[in-house]
């Protein structure tokens, strides 16, 4: 018989009668009727062609056939308990693996993922440095992008702030300098020269804390950003950070626990 033609529920009603020999037995361990039982054992045996319970008097007797099939069929169970088990494990694994750009987990995602470990002590980060996410090539709980409204179908997301910018520069230094970044978003104009460029917000902010001249960057980088700088509104941009995950991963327990914690 093909495995998609498996009668297992029946098959776990069968199992019960023959440990008990009593279908009302059987019926108080599943929580159904004795007629239920006495159902599922005569539809099996059709489906089987064979002969599972001698109907006796007071009780049943298993039949040859049964006697020799049970060994197989409670040993089939018992593996099926233990993938269970292994499921389970797994979806309750105290380990969270994320996958995040360098800068962001530097500035933002860091801090609050030390905060976060400290309140939950039992709980295990793997974090990897990525810009782009693939996550039928990678093992990921948890990943950290930044970019327009993700829009694959089985991803989900939630939005990290709402891409508002802001402009750092350190006290008294010269706004007239810009850093640029991909994602700086600054327009040519007069009066205003481009005297670095680096390759992320991160770096930009740095520079711009170093005393180089003026950064553009997403505010929630520049929220925990020294003191001694100037920081200042600059508009929202199209791109956000979004916490995103496939459907399963999604779905896990530990890792809505975390989403929760990092979006409130």
């Amino acid at each position: 018989m093909k495995r998609t033609h498996l009668p297992l529920n029946a098959l776990r009603v069968f199992d019960a009668a023959a440990r008990h020999l009593s279908f009302t037995k059987a019926a108080d361990e599943l929580a159904v009727t004795p007629a239920a039982v006495g159902q599922q054992i005569r539809a099996l045996e059709d489906v089987l062609g064979t002969v599972l319970f001698k109907r006796m008097t007071r009780n049943l007797e298993l039949t040859p056939e049964a006697e020799r099939a049970l060994p197989a069929l409670r040993a089939g169970f018992a593996q099926f308990e233990e993938s269970v088990r292994i499921l389970q494990d797994a979806q309750g694994s105290k380990v969270l693996t994320i996958a995040a750009p360098r800068d962001f987990t530097a500035k933002w995602l860091g801090p609050r993922l030390a905060a976060y470990g400290a309140a939950h002590p039992d709980i295990r980060f793997t974090v990897e440095a990525a810009d782009t996410v693939d996550f039928t090539q990678a093992n990921l709980d948890l990943a950290v992008t930044h970019g327009p409204t993700p829009d694959v179908e089985g991803l989900h997301g939630k939005p990290l702030g709402d891409g508002a910018m802001v402009t750092v520069v350190r006290d008294g230094g010269d706004a007239t300098r810009r850093i640029a970044h991909p994602g700086s978003g600054w327009e040519p104009d007069e009066g205003h020269i481009v005297v670095l460029t680096v390759a992320d917000a991160g770096l930009a902010l740095d520079a711009a804390a170093a005393g180089l001249g003026i950064a553009r960057v997403p505010a929630l980088i520049a929220g925990d950003a020294p003191a001694g700088l100037t920081v200042t509104a600059a508009g929202t941009s199209p791109h956000a950070y979004w916490l995103i995950a496939p459907t399963p991963q999604w779905r896990q327990a530990k890792v809505r626990a975390l989403v929760e914690a990092l979006t409130r």
